[in-house]
């Protein structure tokens, strides 16, 4: 799981999302996210751990590093090309969001 950070080339949205799935040691993304406004799908421009790489905590104050991860975003199932059409949602699965 890691941060995702998406744009909508056609609508100019920008949108973020803790729920991006990556193949295990990469960036390349299984699942894409659609545009809430023109219902395109797309992968994430930029993906960053959660866990910061200097720390390794979700939450930190490294000076070195400025993260910007807001796990508290609220999910959007219905966007999600993982969640559409499972039975299990992203954040009812195990998350980093529960280790805070």
């Amino acid at each position: 799981q890691k941060y995702g950070y998406f744009h909508c080339k056609d609508c100019k949205i920008r949108w973020e999302s803790a729920y991006v799935w990556c193949i295990s040691g990469s960036n390349k993304v299984y699942f894409k996210q659609l545009c809430r406004k023109c219902q395109k799908s797309f992968n994430p421009y930029r993906v960053e751990a959660i866990q910061c790489q200097i720390c390794s905590k979700t939450r930190c104050s490294c000076p070195q590093k400025k993260r910007h991860i807001d796990l508290k975003r609220p999910h959007r199932q219905e966007l999600c090309g993982r969640c559409r059409g499972k039975r299990l949602s992203c954040d009812a699965t195990y998350s980093f969001k529960y280790v805070v």
